[in-house]
């Protein structure tokens, strides 16, 4: 998700329906969302510093994005 669906008050109730929908009815147990935008992982990319703690969901597992192989990152945006 992008910072930008969440700016509508709207939107960010639809995400808590969701989630809600998500854990008390469908008894999930687990949700981890990366809420970041293509600048933000681009800007990772070209100053890899500037970026140290920027962790994105990868397959069933965290990882830092700077850890990332390029082509990897670039599946990002």
């Amino acid at each position: 998700m992008t910072p930008q669906i969440l700016a509508k008050e709207e939107n960010k109730q639809k995400l808590i329906m969701l989630i809600r929908t998500f854990f008390n009815r469908l008894h999930g147990y687990h949700v981890q969302c990366n809420i970041v935008s293509r600048e933000t992982l681009i800007d990772a990319q070209l100053h890899p510093e500037k970026h140290k703690d920027l962790i994105v969901r990868v397959a069933g597992y965290s990882a830092f994005f700077n850890a990332l192989s390029k082509a990897t990152q670039d599946e990002y945006h």
